[in-house]
């Protein structure tokens, strides 16, 4: 039974939402749901010690609270024990919700997988981390969980990347396994949940599980009852079956029994912060609220009567998240395909002495409740750390038997992805003035045709900006990926049109709605192919450039795993001209600076692109390797004459002299990017004026900025203490050497030159939001032109 949102009525439940009543367990099922049990409660203790330990044993030198989370670890047991040592198959992978990560790292201990080490330094240097960590982690972890929301979501997107090779021919469909998502309710706030479930749906995603530990109370609040039925109809909307595990089968044998009905009813209206409060209260409060609300009705009271204190507390609380048959029998509903949401009715700390209040988020058990806890376990001071205390030996041998024997057990190792070889060179579009953006495609379409072995490990995806992000070529000539055929209706009608694209499932560009979360979450999925599915794909994200920063956490999140992409975005600036200020990027250079795991450049000719395209595909697969960005513009500029190649190198260290500096000379321009005509026109218009003038070309301030990082903290790492790259380089000029930095971004992304060798700068570029008109306007009002790059020259020398 449910209840209903607009009245207030308890209804019954659709039948996709109901659960068989099984009767008596054969004596193999029975000896399943005994050692599942038994797990439970030992999930529940090593957590809780766990974090006992690190707050309340372990050495403080800081006296700062370490947390750790141990009510809702305990929310989250019984679901946690029958997934991972009943359900889960080794192709499966799993995104544990951030604060059962305890709960992870003992099952883990359990499986003899992590260090007693690791759980007594849990949330230390060195220790278990304190959300579940793909690459800080000793423990095998399959997605990284840490901010709400982002970890559920992936898992639809790794389906979906699943499915990709399944169609491919690169993954037989017998291995396909399931991605599951463990999340707590409040994580149904989050609005990239939403976005991504609505894209899950176009696309048909499989082999999905969101089970939902629905413990009602999150940090702040408890969770408002009008949303139970609102989830039930949102995902079945999108094709999902919902399944909703309200009770155990101590209340369903009880709601059987003479007076049950109404007891039944009453909690299925009892609200979210009633239930918790006299959860935390107990059997006393329990009796006096029921018999006031429903003891004269028919054999309520007798019914009541028959449990005292302690069994009646133990009935209420026995919802179907804490009840392993119920969680079984759910599991087997859901065996074959359809994405399956799980709402698992839980209480949250459960077992603990302070389940149900509401301030239990950050609780922490004293001594003396561990203790407690400890003595009514049976566990003996001294062995709080063994993983199966307090059983007897014959008890502990079952147990340990049993988990020897579950699919997850036995030696594990991620998959190891062969690399994909990628050409010396990549092809340089001809044309004397072009913009990197056009630029790009035009490489893109090139290896579509040139070179098929790495062509065929791309996949392209966009924010429903594919075509103005110069993608419609490789999209005419790869497809549109579909698993159904989907034909190009206007082709067909012979309607003109420079696109045609048509879906099938051999089509290598994901197609994605205007939704910049799902982007980058979709970019970590498909970058995390190697590890996951045992095969590389190069996944290429294009999107506009001053749009990043609506997807930024997932960003993060992607390379937070090492994850790894080639994120393309353009146009950036204000060089995209009459689109206006909501268009114009300002910050995004920083962002690539500062984003970890993810290496930023800027071209300005196309022959750096197809040079850093090339790096791009062969750093995505390196060992030490990560993500790269790539901010291109619409802007066509003409294009240099190189003689020789020697610039490459430089170039992908971060930057070149376009015009070297003569010997001890006064000063340099310094850009990035499309403002290649200014600073050049800049210079040629100072060179006679500047003897010596160097003319800088930074295509990447990240990697700049990094290896002189790098070289600084040497002084107290021990490391050897080479020149930087960008220390070589300004060493070309007088110690006393002014600069004129420049590019269409925030300026402060290449100020900071100037503290390399102590020299003066003149910072020009974007610091206040942009406005439409066209580029020698805009240039001129927010001084980027060349007369402004001039000015600032020559304020350097007034100075001195």
């Amino acid at each position: 039974m449910s209840q209903d949102a607009q009245t207030g009525q308890s209804k019954p439940d659709e039948p996709a939402t109901s659960l068989p009543i099984l009767q008596s367990p054969s004596g193999a099922m029975s000896d399943t749901i005994n050692a599942l049990q038994s797990l439970d409660v030992r999930l529940r203790w090593l957590s809780s010690w766990m974090i006992h330990n690190a707050n309340h044993l372990r050495p403080s030198r800081d006296g700062l609270k370490v947390g750790g989370h141990q009510a809702s670890c305990a929310s989250i047991t019984t679901i946690m024990a029958t997934l991972y040592f009943h359900a889960l198959r080794p192709q499966d992978k799993v995104a544990v919700k951030p604060h059962a990560s305890p709960v992870l790292h003992a099952i883990h201990y359990l499986l003899g997988r992590q260090e007693l080490d690791q759980l007594q330094r849990f949330r230390g240097q060195g220790g278990a981390q304190s959300y579940p960590s793909r690459t800080k982690d000793r423990i095998p972890v399959d997605f990284s969980t840490g901010s709400v929301g982002l970890g559920v979501a992936i898992t639809a997107f790794a389906s979906l990347v699943q499915d990709y090779l399944i169609a491919q021919d690169r993954m037989a469909e017998a291995e396909a396994g399931r991605m599951v998502a463990l999340l707590g309710d409040a994580e149904l706030d989050e609005g990239n949940i939403y976005e991504c479930l609505i894209e899950a749906y176009k696309h048909d995603v499989r082999n999905c599980w969101w089970i939902v530990d629905y413990n009602r109370q999150s940090l702040d609040a408890t969770t408002a009852d009008r949303m139970f039925d609102r989830f039930d109809d949102i995902f079945r909307t999108c094709g999902w079956r919902v399944l909703t595990l309200k009770h155990g089968k101590l209340q369903e044998r009880a709601f059987t029994r003479d007076g049950g009905r109404a007891l039944e009813a009453w909690i299925d209206n009892c609200p979210n912060a009633d239930y918790a409060a006299l959860t935390y209260q107990g059997g006393s409060a329990w009796r006096a609220r029921l018999l006031a609300d429903i003891g004269d009705l028919d054999h309520v009271a007798e019914l009541l009567a028959s449990f005292d204190d302690e069994a009646l507390s133990a009935l209420m609380t026995n919802l179907g998240g804490h009840c392993v048959e119920t969680l079984l029998e759910a599991y087997a509903i859901a065996a074959d395909q359809q994405p399956t949401l799980f709402i698992a009715y839980t209480i949250k700390g459960f077992g603990l002495p302070f389940a149900g209040h509401k301030d239990n988020h950050s609780g922490l058990m004293n001594p003396g409740q561990i203790e407690a806890l400890r003595t009514a376990l049976q566990i003996a001071a001294g062995d709080e750390w063994v993983p199966y205390g307090g059983l007897g030996e014959n008890a502990a041998a079952d147990l340990r038997a049993f988990v020897a024997a579950s699919p997850l057990a036995g030696s594990v190792s991620e998959a190891r992805a062969t690399e994909i070889a990628v050409p010396a060179r990549l092809p340089v579009p001809d044309g004397r003035e072009q913009s990197t953006q056009a630029a790009f495609g035009r490489i893109l379409l090139e290896l579509s045709r040139s070179e098929p072995a790495l062509a065929e490990r791309i996949v392209t995806t966009s924010p429903d900006v594919t075509v103005s992000t110069n993608l419609g070529a490789w999209v005419n000539q790869r497809g549109l990926f579909r698993r159904q055929e989907l034909k190009d209706v206007f082709h067909l009608a012979r309607i003109p049109s420079a696109q045609r694209w048509s879906g099938h499932h051999a089509g290598q560009h994901i197609e994605l709605g205007i939704a910049e979360n799902n982007l980058f979450l979709i970019l970590a999925a498909l970058g995390l192919s190697a590890p996951l599915f045992g095969t590389r794909l190069l996944p290429i994200g294009t999107i506009y450039d001053p749009f990043i920063a609506r997807g930024l956490d997932a960003l993060n999140y992607g390379c937070y795993q090492n994850s790894r992409f080639l994120l393309v975005a353009t146009p950036s600036g204000l060089t995209l001209g009459p689109e206006g200020g909501a268009h114009q990027s300002i910050n995004s250079p920083l962002i690539g600076m500062g984003q970890p795991g993810l290496t930023a450049f800027e071209p300005a000719f196309v022959d750096e692109l197809a040079l850093m395209m090339r790096w791009s595909f062969a750093h995505m697969q390196a060992e030490d390797g990560g993500s790269v960005y790539l901010r291109l513009t619409t802007r066509a500029i003409a294009q240099v004459e190189r003689g020789e190649t020697a610039w490459e190198e430089d170039a992908l260290k971060g930057g070149y002299w376009l015009r070297p500096p003569g010997p001890a000379a006064d000063a340099a321009i310094v850009f990035t990017g499309a403002l290649a005509p200014e600073a050049i026109s800049a210079w040629k218009s100072l060179e006679d004026d500047i003897p010596g003038l160097g003319l800088l070309c930074v295509t990447s301030p990240d990697l700049l900025h990094r290896g002189w990082s790098a070289r600084q903290a040497g002084r107290w790492s021990g490391a050897p203490r080479n020149a930087s790259h960008v220390e070589t380089l300004l060493g070309q000029l007088a110690p006393h050497a002014g600069l004129v930095t420049v590019l269409d971004g925030a300026p402060s992304t290449l100020s900071w030159l100037g503290a390399v060798r102590g020299m003066r700068t003149s910072p020009l570029g974007v610091d206040r939001f942009g406005q439409t008109g066209d580029l020698p306007d805009l240039y001129r009002t927010y001084r980027l032109d060349a007369d402004a790059i001039v000015e600032a020259a020559a304020e350097l020398f007034l100075e001195v």
